[in-house]
């Protein structure tokens, strides 16, 4: 990409630094469609994908997660079918627990909002937030993280979206979450 000469100009600098982080290799942003999840992600790498059995206080589920590295940054996305509707709030709440939980006894929550993409259900445990702790083998990590659900036919299904960095990067962070797309 050639760089404009008012980029060279004084006071560029910032245009400057946009531009080459936008031509970055470390994030080469591509869409990944989520099979059977009616959900794509924008992911800055090629993602590992997995499938687990979890609980989430309501019986047994298949978790499918997508994830991938780039940049210093851990990008995840997974995604769970539940077939109690009613249930769908409050899953969504000890799901969030569950991943707070893994930041140690020092985790702490210090920004949290509503979070409901195009096509979500207006739920209370729909947040997006920003958190501070400690991971397993003991350095300090920034989580920005989202939940949300949407029904899909008798089913409600749950999607959590979370990014790891040693400190928080809200525009990453906006570029990764505003490319999650219900279908």
């Amino acid at each position: 990409m050639p760089i404009p000469k008012h980029a060279l100009a004084p006071g560029g600098a910032g245009l400057l630094a946009f531009l080459l982080a936008a031509c970055s290799p470390a994030l080469n942003w591509r869409s990944v469609p989520l099979e059977g999840a009616a959900l794509s992600v924008a992911l800055p790498c090629k993602p590992d994908r997995a499938v687990r059995a979890v609980d989430l206080g309501g019986g047994k589920a298949d978790l499918a997660m997508v994830g991938c590295e780039a940049d210093g940054a851990l990008f995840a996305v997974s995604q769970l079918a539940l077939a109690d509707p009613a249930q769908a709030s409050a899953t969504l709440g000890r799901w969030r627990a569950a991943v707070l939980a893994r930041l140690g006894d020092s985790a702490r929550v210090v920004q949290q909002q509503d979070f409901a993409p195009r096509g979500a259900l207006p739920l209370p445990g729909a947040v997006r937030i920003v958190a501070h702790g400690r991971r397993p083998e003991g350095g300090a990590v920034t989580l920005q993280a989202v939940w949300f659900a949407r029904a899909l036919g008798p089913q409600v299904r749950l999607y959590h979206a979370a990014l790891y960095t040693h400190k928080a990067r809200p525009a990453l962070a906006d570029t990764f979450f505003d490319g999650l797309t219900l279908q």
